[in-house]
């Protein structure tokens, strides 16, 4: 019995030695395994890195492309956006834009609410925009005011998102009020108002389009197409004038004309009519022309954008079909339009 007990326990330690060999050889194989498909893992994403860096000659719109994707299906940030001379805190801060001002932070609360200065501007840009040298180079090549602050509200929506608005605007509704209960948010990414409708034969002697959208208030979800264009001309615009010696602007009313073509509301509305126009970027299947939005009254979905009427941003003009400030549809009220224009040009009637 007692060999037998002794026969036992040798066989036993006999086969825990070998299990404890056979575990030790797995455990050695599966280390050997883990080490290989982590020396995979870093080729792969050193592959993945290689894909993902541009070629040197990657065009400005492939860079703004890479730099900003967009995602349709994302929400709209709850960032406001707003640039002046001074910072809000500066003693010099125009009392009457305190007043403007402080209403988008009293209608939409919760919202990120940014007012820069100048400088502080032109220094988020250089940060934003520092994988793209040449949109660097243009924006601090303009050789006004008026023109970088154009240009800013486009880069700044495209590379943050959010809505834009002048500080001359008033928020007369909380931002989410714009998108009608029947347009899902998920499937817009861009929304614009229409600033004139001018029905008239003199119409060219007022505006730059015959529809023309306005650009001092827009909301938009970052790396939109229309954002990414119309930056991607306002640099290659801005950078030939620099190398024809011609970025300075003329005098009198051809100045108003040459910012309106340059960086305001009619390379603007431009750069939203090539999208609907563009059938692989919007998805449409027909012509898109002033004639889908003359004599809007109610917002209207164009592919991933919301156009809306008149009213919505300039309410109370008392023309083109306006209506009241306490219109349903009145969103924001421009309160001191077109300041940068002699005092004669700013409103027809």
């Amino acid at each position: 019995m007692e060999r037998k007990l002794l026969r036992t326990k040798e066989e036993t330690e006999a086969a825990l030695k070998e299990l404890q060999m056979s575990t030790s050889k797995k455990a050695e194989e599966h280390e050997r395994k883990m080490e290989v498909l982590e020396a995979e893992r870093k080729l792969l994403e050193k592959q993945l890195q290689q894909l993902r860096r541009l070629p040197d000659d990657a065009t400005v719109r492939t860079q703004l492309a890479f730099q900003f994707p967009y995602d349709v299906s994302s929400k709209f940030p709850a960032y406001i956006w707003q640039t002046w001379k001074q910072d809000l805190d500066d003693s010099h801060f125009d009392a009457q834009l305190r007043h403007t001002v402080s209403s988008w932070s009293d209608k939409n609360a919760g919202f990120v609410h940014e007012v820069l200065s100048d400088h502080t501007a032109a220094a988020l840009i250089r940060h934003l925009y520092m994988n793209v040298p040449k949109v660097i180079e243009a924006y601090e090549s303009m050789p006004e005011s008026i023109l970088k602050a154009d240009f800013f509200r486009y880069l700044i929506l495209l590379a943050r998102g959010g809505t834009y608005s002048d500080v001359d605007t008033e928020a007369l509704q909380p931002i989410p009020n714009w998108i009608p209960a029947s347009v899902d948010p998920m499937k817009l990414g861009l929304i614009v108002g229409i600033e004139a409708d001018p029905d008239r034969p003199d119409w060219k002697d007022w505006y730059a389009r015959r529809i023309q959208f306005c650009q001092w208030t827009i909301q938009a979800k970052p790396g939109h197409p229309v954002l990414r264009e119309i930056v991607a001309k306002i640099t290659e615009t801005t950078l030939q004038k620099k190398k024809d010696g011609k970025l300075n602007l003329p005098g009198s009313k051809e100045r108003g004309s040459d910012i309106m073509d340059w960086t305001g509301p009619g390379v603007w509305t431009d750069a939203v009519f090539e999208y609907f126009n563009n059938r692989v970027k919007s998805g449409l299947h027909q012509d898109v022309t002033w004639r889908d939005f003359t004599g809007l009254k109610e917002p209207k979905s164009m592919s991933d954008v919301l156009v809306l009427p008149i009213t919505s941003f300039s309410p109370g003009i008392g023309q083109m079909g306006a209506e009241n400030d306490n219109h349903p549809l009145a969103f924001v009220k421009h309160k001191f339009e077109g300041s940068w224009k002699p005092e004669n040009e700013r409103m027809i009637t």
